[in-house]
């Protein structure tokens, strides 16, 4: 192993053991309140950093730079779409599902909300507790596929990248569940808080160094001009953003993109944030916190990709396309220990991104099974201790399982992350934002629109059944169309009516809507 692996490898020995220590001083947790949702003590940095931190995951630093880096000014439509959700969320259902999810029986979990909200007896505590099983599965493999590409890339060659890939994976997935199980939610958004930063603090330096870099070496576009094998359209042509449909990006691209922003109201990992700030006061602080976050990454992780044609001295293709970021830093941080070192800590930062979400979604996959299937419903006199533990033993389960996904080394954290997002957002969005703004809605149209809505995407993206050329394909393939933008006005839709031919609320569920309408 070469001197300058030797340090990048100290910086992240380094850093690991920081996250694992943090999950060890947490690592007390009284109660099911105290290990799924910290006590519902987040004060406002915490709560916003931990939110975008565990939102963002490896995708931000290298699936959507990657985007960028093949297609340009084409895949912006994701970041404006996704910082649309995030303002609308923050603004519009923070607030509201924290209060709702206290006069809810206290509830802990987004299904035990969508139980107590609807007092559906536990129906729909199972089958949210099933979505979120098997989606976060998928995108927990994301996280890992990214900490083990990361890995493949700085340490492996082109003949043993499939083992380094599989070490780097181990290593990520092994560390990542030490600090989960001890901690909790507490250690699991106290980390989010300085990988947030981290990530940060990465995304926003790289980007300026490498055009400073560019600047003094010819210019950014003579630099351009070499790398000019660009899908498409110009990767800085201005007219493909003002009007996309006219320079060569279809309106599918365009609604696709946009779409992505309608995930947020569904994302279990996301919500959860809201339910445990510690007040309604700093819900405002943390939101405006997080769309500035927001805002600086989308903007950083675009000219990564930009800059990385110019920057890069060879071309990546489809496959390489997301190490664009990791070789950047390289090729900069190179030139004697020191800067190694900072490198060192930069890469830490995806890392951060990958260990953020990761961390995140396997507690909200332990709470909905611990609190949801196994004390809500399944032995309702179960004691905490139990309880914990059954929740400390699904973590494992849906490591493994994400573990098992992420084996591929040639996998897409892109296409893992999209269809992961879909599901959720058109389960769970549409139920979310009924049940806090439409007092008409019930239980069967709940029920109605979480299961249309997850269906819809696995038919959309998983069941091929268009016949092309080359044989079936499925009818995302074939029309280009994100599942999202149809699953989630489908599942919408589905519960509107559902709810308007069954029996309306009960006084009692009635009653309590306009008590938290009306509350302050």
């Amino acid at each position: 192993m070469s001197t300058t692996n030797i340090i990048v490898l100290c910086a992240f020995a380094f850093y690991m053991a920081i996250m694992i220590l943090i999950g060890i001083i947490n690592s007390k947790s009284k109660n099911n309140e105290d290990y799924f949702l910290g006590g519902r003590g987040l004060g406002a940095w915490t709560a916003a950093i931990s939110a975008e931190a565990s939102d963002m995951s490896g995708w931000l630093l290298m699936g959507l730079p990657g985007a960028f880096y093949l297609t340009g000014s084409g895949d912006i439509w994701i970041a404006i779409g996704l910082l649309i959700g995030t303002i609308l969320n923050w603004v519009f259902v923070s607030k509201k599902l924290r209060r709702y999810t206290i006069k809810a029986e206290n509830s802990l979990t987004i299904p035990s909300f969508f139980d107590n909200r609807f007092k559906s007896k536990g129906a729909l505590k199972i089958v949210s507790a099933i979505i979120i099983a098997i989606f976060f599965s998928v995108y927990t493999a994301s996280a890992f596929s990214s900490g083990a590409k990361l890995f493949a890339t700085l340490f492996g060659t082109d003949e043993n990248y499939s083992q380094v890939y599989l070490i780097g994976l181990v290593i990520a997935a092994v560390v990542i569940l030490v600090y989960t199980l001890l901690g909790g939610f507490k250690a699991v958004c106290t980390t989010d808080l300085i990988q947030g930063m981290l990530m940060l603090a990465a995304i926003l330096t790289v980007p300026i160094i490498a055009y400073a870099i560019i600047s003094g070496n010819g210019g950014f576009d003579a630099n351009l001009m070499q790398h000019a094998d660009i899908k498409g359209y110009e990767i800085t042509n201005v007219a493909a953003f003002v009007n996309p449909i006219d320079e060569g990006l279809s309106w599918q691209g365009v609604v696709s993109g946009l779409a992505w922003g309608l995930g947020y109201f569904g994302m279990p990992h996301i919500l959860v944030r809201f339910m445990a700030v510690k007040s309604e006061k700093e819900i405002k602080k943390s939101g405006t916190i997080a769309i500035i976050w927001v805002t600086l990454a989308f903007i950083a992780s675009f000219f990564i990709g930009i800059l990385g044609r110019a920057f890069l001295t060879s071309n990546l293709n489809e496959t390489t396309s997301e190490t664009v970021f990791i070789r950047m830093i390289q090729q900069i941080f190179s030139d004697n220990f020191a800067l190694i070192f900072i490198g060192g800590i930069f890469l830490c930062g995806i890392l951060a991104a990958v260990m953020s979400t990761a961390d995140s979604q396997l507690l909200v996959t332990a709470s909905a099974i611990s609190e949801d299937m196994y004390k809500g419903t399944i032995k309702k006199d179960a004691s905490e201790k139990s309880a914990l533990m059954i929740g400390r033993v699904a973590v494992i389960v849906i490591a493994v399982l994400a573990f098992t996904i992420a084996l591929d080394p040639n996998s897409s954290i892109m296409g893992l992350v999209s269809d992961a997002w879909a599901g959720f957002g058109a389960a769970f969005g549409p139920v979310v934002l009924l049940a806090l703004f439409w007092k008409r809605s019930n239980a069967s149209g709940a029920m109605a629109g979480m299961i249309s809505g997850a269906l819809t995407v696995i038919v959309w993206d998983y069941i091929p059944m268009i016949g092309t050329a080359d044989g079936l394909a499925t009818i995302g393939s074939s029309t280009g169309l994100y599942s999202l933008a149809v699953g989630f006005p489908v599942a919408l839709v589905v519960m509107v009516i559902v709810s308007l031919i069954t029996k309306a609320p009960d006084k009692e569920i009635v009653d309590e809507f306009e008590s938290v309408k009306t509350a302050q």
